[in-house]
């Protein structure tokens, strides 16, 4: 999971631009960007989370689509929750996200990422960005980002580890919580983890 989280990490900067690149261009930039930050400020490596959010929140946060991600990961309760409550639940998603992601970037190793050459066609506005992760003395762990063509350029809404989708994942907790306790109680439960 960590590895997971320091990969999730990489997909962040602020690039000029980045609205105009290929999916795996704009990775494998941001990845180094980030990285590179990463190797510079050791506060953040050491437990400063308030700065890690910082970071992600300016760099991470533009670059996923959480409309999308908080959809998959509701899944049919996404139909059941009126207007309001589906901006509350992005809200407080975004949120757990950017804690979650911001705790595991103060426990940040020096990973290596390798991005692989995007396969076939964007047809569609879609695409999978595939990734190794090589972290020193482990086999390398291969990390997929689904993503779509916004607006504002590519954004991820899914990633998976090893063939393991986060928001699948995300999704089989939301459930339960749902199931005995209603979207607003999701929103509750969300919202005392923050």
């Amino acid at each position: 999971m960590k590895t997971f989280l320091a990969v999730l990490f990489s997909l962040s900067a602020s690039l000029a631009g980045a609205e105009d690149l290929a999916p795996d261009v704009l990775v494998r930039n941001i990845s180094g960007e980030v990285l590179g930050a990463l190797r510079r400020d050791t506060a953040m490596r050491t437990g400063d989370t308030a700065k890690a959010a910082q970071l992600i929140e300016a760099t991470i946060a533009p670059h996923i689509d959480f409309v999308h991600a908080t959809r998959i990961a509701l899944g049919p309760a996404w139909r059941q929750a009126d207007g309001a409550q589906r901006e509350e639940l992005v809200r407080r998603f975004r949120t757990m996200i950017v804690r979650v992601y911001a705790v595991a970037l103060t426990g940040f190793k020096d990973d290596e990422i390798t991005v692989l050459p995007l396969r076939g066609q964007l047809a569609g506005g879609e695409a999978t960005v595939r990734s190794q992760v090589k972290r020193p003395g482990t086999a390398p762990t291969l990390v997929e980002y689904d993503m779509d063509r916004t607006a504002e350029g590519w954004k991820v809404y899914d990633v998976r580890i090893e063939g393991i989708s986060l928001m699948a994942s995300y999704r089989t907790a939301f459930a339960d919580e749902i199931r005995n306790r209603g979207v607003d109680g999701l929103i509750r439960t969300l919202a005392s983890r923050q």
